[in-house]
Parts: structure tokens; C-alpha cells; sequence
């Protein structure tokens, strides 16, 4: 086709971005409405890529390439594989959500330091996320993706700083502290990331001579660019470095738990569900499939991180008294799992790290949601100052509680699938590594359960004795994400279809095949073989 359809979807919420913002100040509710409009536009033409995209065909589809800057070798390059049109798809399914929760967090809102919350502007920046966010997942110039992989901290700087959530609404000068710290953390930590990305995109330049993916991994493949063991390390750990903060990987996370813990619930739920997810599909597309050789070398040592994500994330969630904070410790060990069926170097790890970037952003957008909701009723962020509020929002209560028990990923919903496949994954190569894993998943059901017991069950606390139930737009957001948990759960066989070619790809540029079971069967002779 001719039509540029990877180009017009991350252009969609652009320009929607610029309307919304353009639109008069005494307009909010039409700006909202505008915002949404212009991100169910987006999600329609990722509908759109999906249905046109070929499982089983070329490894990347809808390509586009046009010269950018000639002199430098710069292309403006797009394509998806199976990974990026999944993840396409969560990004655009996942913004109409954002913006419907967030549809009363920017009104005007006097301050004790008379300043208002600029509405449009906090729905102008998050369609604005969006654009850069999508078009990470469609490009495959090296450059390219870098620009935008940058650009994406700006909006997000000031929907951190600039947006607190509703329990610090009209409060002291303490918590605009508390928000500036955890954005000017939050850049501040990514920026360093990215500036030694940016030496190592150099560096590739100058060794491959151009900034093609597409390019670099055949020639690769084919022999014609060798790379100086050395050199390739290098390269690798600089691009590494700059996803693992992205993603966040310990111990390069302890920006998330603030920029969580300060932000909107639906500020939150952009950063861990969306943001986060460019960093693990760019280990993948990018530290695999230009460095395949560095990666396996790397492996040990990220495995490690990976392990110790998983379990410190877990442990620390155990004794949070924030619910905000929580979620957000709990992401960082669902990350770790993330990052291990990456590096397990099997298909079924790879398979289950791109379900779980998918599951994970619905589960973590379902809990936090509805604790957003619970918390502008309440007030308050801490886990303490409910009780019983199941005996008065049994919706509330009921939704919160799916959330949860899919972040534990229980069986029949959607994150047990990926989590067992990328511990299958890992046990096939790692077994130790997948043996300690499982840590996880006993403190998972921990941290969920006694969260749910001393904030829904219990005797009903007297601040929380006529807090309402769950209201119509409240459902509207939440009920499609538990539809999805559930249906995913029973059915992912429509995720694993779109993936799976490409992870083959991947497994091919690192030259990996799946270790063969090693099963005890009675040979004809009666002897045991092997």
C-alpha cells in the first residue's frame, strides 16, 4: 500500500495534541471530549495495522523509508513486527482508559498559591505521549527511535511535576515539593540513560556506517559486518543501559515508586503500562538484533539483575503503607520477569516477556485505576486509613479485588499465561534461575492479598461510611479492562499467533534454539533411555 498507515497512526494523537491544547481555556469539557475523540481515532487505525498485518509473512510489515538527514546516513524508517503490533495495540487501547479515569484530575483547582491545573494541557500531553510512544514501536532507524525515546521524557516531566493526584489537592507547598522532586528524578535519571545511548548510537555509525536495523542485523546475519568483540560489548551495554532504566531494572529503578507515588493514578498507569514497555521491547528489537553476540555474553549478569528485580521488588511491596507505591514496587518485580524470559534465550521466554509487557499493562491499569477511584474518595494514599470499604462499594471492592488477583497472575487470567511461559522459558535453560523466580509469585499473592484484607474487608472505618460506589464512567473504564484480563486468560491464542513468528526472528538473530527435553521413556527392550 501506498497509504502510510504506521506514519498517520502515531501522527493522529499529534495533531489531536495540538487541537486539544489549542482549544479556548473555558472550552474543558470540549477538550476533553476532543482528546478522547482523537484517541479512539488511534486506536482504530492500530485495529486497522493489526488486521493488515500478515503472521507468517515478512519479518516486517507496512514498512516505510524515506531519506531524512542524507548526510548522516539518517532514515526516516518504519515497520512493525508481531512485538511492536501488539504493543501498538496496547498503547491505543490503553489511552481512551487513561483519559476517561483522568476526566476530572485537571480541572481548574485554586491553590494555596492561587494556581490553576491547566486542563487541556494535561490531555495535550498525554495524546502527545502517546504519538512518541507509538512511533518507538514502529521505527527501525536507530536514530530515529533514539529521537523519540528522548522526546517521550518531556511530557512526562510535566505531567509528573505538574499534575498531583487528588489526595494533595489544595495541600501545603510540601507536596508540589514532593511532585517537583520525583519529575526532576524521573528526567534526570532517564536523561543519563539516554546520553549514553546517544555515545553508543555514535558508535554504531561508525562501525556499521548507517542506522538501518534492518540493515545492520542482515548484515550481520550474512558475515559482512563484524564487529570487534569489544567494540560490540561496548555498544551493547550503552543502549542496555539506557532500556534499563526505561524498563526500570534494578538498581537503576528507584525513580518509579516517586513518579508513581506523585502522579495521577492515570499518569501512573501511563508510566508503567505504556512508557516502561519501550524500554523491554527495545532489549529486544534492538540489544538482540544488533548485538547478538554481546547479549549472550551479558546474559549471566542480567539474569542476576532480573532475579534480584523480581524478589526485591516483591519484598519491598510486602511492606509498603502507600497503595500507589505498592503498584509501583510490584511493576518493578513483574519487570524482572519481563527482562528474564527475554534473556532466557528460548522462544517460550521471549513469547511470555511480550504477553507479559501486554497483560501486565492491563492489570496494572485495572488495579491502579480503581485505586485511583478509591483514593479520590477517601483522600488518602495510605493503606491504613481504609476498612471494610467492601461492606459499602461492593463494585469498587469487586473490581479492585480482579485487579489484584491478576497482578498475582492466578490462573484463568491473563498474566498467568506469560508468567508460566517465561518460567517454562527459563527452566529449560536456567533452571536454578527459574527455581529462584518463583519467589515471586508466592510474595505476589502476599503483598495482593493482605492489601485487599486491610483495605476491603474488616470493620468499616467511620471515614469511609458514605463513600460512594463505583460510577458510571468509573465502570465504563474499568469493566472493558477485567473483560479483557478474563478473555485473554481463557484465550490467548490471539496474541500468540501475531508473536510468535517474530520471536523466531529474534531467536535467529542470536543464533538460539530451544534446549531439548532431556524426558525418561522405557526403551522397547525394557531398559530406561534417554
Amino acid at each position: 500500500m501506498d497509504f502510510p498507515l504506521l506514519t498517520v497512526t502515531a501522527a493522529v494523537p499529534a495533531v489531536g495534541a495540538i487541537l486539544t491544547a489549542a482549544v479556548p481555556a473555558a472550552r474543558r469539557t470540549a477538550a476533553k471530549w476532543l482528546a478522547l475523540l482523537f484517541s479512539l481515532a488511534t486506536l482504530a487505525l492500530a485495529v486497522l495495522i493489526a488486521v493488515r498485518f500478515e503472521p507468517g509473512g515478512d519479518r516486517y510489515q507496512l514498512t516505510e523509508s524515506r531519506s531524512w538527514i542524507a548526510d548522516f546516513g539518517v532514515r526516516y524508517e518504519l515497520g512493525v513486527d508481531g512485538i511492536g503490533v501488539v504493543l501498538i495495540g496496547l498503547t491505543a487501547l490503553l489511552i481512551p482508559f487513561v483519559i476517561a479515569a483522568g476526566w476530572h484530575d485537571a480541572d481548574p483547582l485554586e491553590t494555596s498559591s492561587k494556581r490553576w491545573r491547566p486542563t487541556q494541557g494535561f490531555f495535550a500531553l498525554i495524546l502527545m505521549v502517546e504519538a512518541m510512544v507509538i512511533i518507538s514501536f514502529e521505527a527501525t532507524d536507530v536514530f530515529l527511535f533514539y529521537i523519540f525515546f528522548e522526546a517521550m521524557l518531556i511530557p512526562m516531566y510535566f505531567l509528573i511535576g505538574g499534575f498531583g493526584d487528588r489526595a494533595h489537592a489544595g495541600s501545603d507547598e510540601n507536596a508540589a515539593a514532593q511532585r517537583s522532586y520525583a519529575a526532576v528524578k524521573f528526567l534526570l535519571y532517564n536523561l543519563v540513560g539516554g546520553l549514553i545511548m546517544l555515545a553508543a548510537v555514535i558508535g554504531l555509525y561508525v562501525v556499521a556506517g548507517n542506522f538501518s536495523l534492518q540493515e545492520i542485523t542482515a548484515a550481520r546475519a550474512a558475515g559482512t559486518l563484524d564487529m570487534a568483540t569489544n567494540t560490540e560489548r561496548l555498544l551493547f551495554l550503552g543502549f542496555f543501559f539506557a532500556f534499563a532504566v526505561k524498563a526500570p531494572l534494578w538498581p537503576l529503578h528507584t525513580w518509579l515508586p516517586n513518579a508513581m507515588g506523585e502522579s495521577t493514578a492515570p499518569v501512573a498507569v501511563l508510566i508503567t503500562a505504556v512508557v516502561d514497555k519501550v524500554g523491554t521491547f527495545a532489549m529486544l528489537r534492538f540489544c538482540l538484533g544488533l548485538f547478538p553476540d554481546a547479549s549472550k555474553w551479558a546474559t549471566p549478569v542480567i539474569l542476576v539483575l532480573a532475579l534480584i528485580s523480581i524478589v526485591y521488588g516483591a519484598l519491598v511491596a510486602v511492606g509498603q503503607r502507600d497503595i500507589k507505591r505498592l503498584v509501583a514496587y510490584a511493576s518493578i518485580s513483574h519487570f524482572g520477569f519481563i527482562i528474564l524470559g527475554i534473556f532466557a534465550m528460548t522462544s517460550q521466554g521471549q513469547s511470555g516477556a511480550t504477553l507479559y509487557m501486554v497483560n501486565h499493562g492491563l492489570s496494572t491499569a485495572a488495579l491502579m485505576l480503581v485505586a485511583g477511584f478509591l483514593i479520590s474518595r477517601r483522600g488518602s494514599r495510605l493503606i491504613a486509613d481504609y476498612g471494610g470499604v467492601q461492606k459499602v462499594a461492593p463494585v469498587l471492592a469487586g473490581t479492585f479485588l480482579i485487579g489484584g488477583l491478576a497482578t498475582l497472575s492466578l490462573p484463568g487470567l491473563a498474566p498467568f499465561v506469560s508468567e508460566f511461559l517465561v518460567l517454562v522459558g527459563t527452566f529449560a535453560r536456567y533452571p536454578v534461575v527459574g527455581i529462584i523466580a518463583t519467589i515471586g509469585i508466592v510474595l505476589a499473592a502476599l503483598y495482593t492479598l493482605v492489601l485487599y484484607q486491610r483495605t476491603m474487608t474488616g470493620p468499616v472505618k467511620e471515614e469511609v461510611r458514605t463513600m460512594p460506589d463505583l460510577r458510571l464512567r468509573e465502570v465504563l473504564v474499568v469493566a472493558p479492562l477485567i473483560a479483557l484480563l478474563i478473555g485473554l486468560g481463557v484465550y490467548p491464542k490471539v496474541l500468540t499467533d501475531i508473536v510468535n513468528p517474530a520471536v523466531e526472528h529474534t531467536m535467529s538473530d542470536v543464533k538460539q534454539t530451544d534446549p531439548k527435553p532431556e524426558v525418561a521413556v522405557e526403551a522397547k527392550n525394557g531398559e530406561e533411555a534417554k
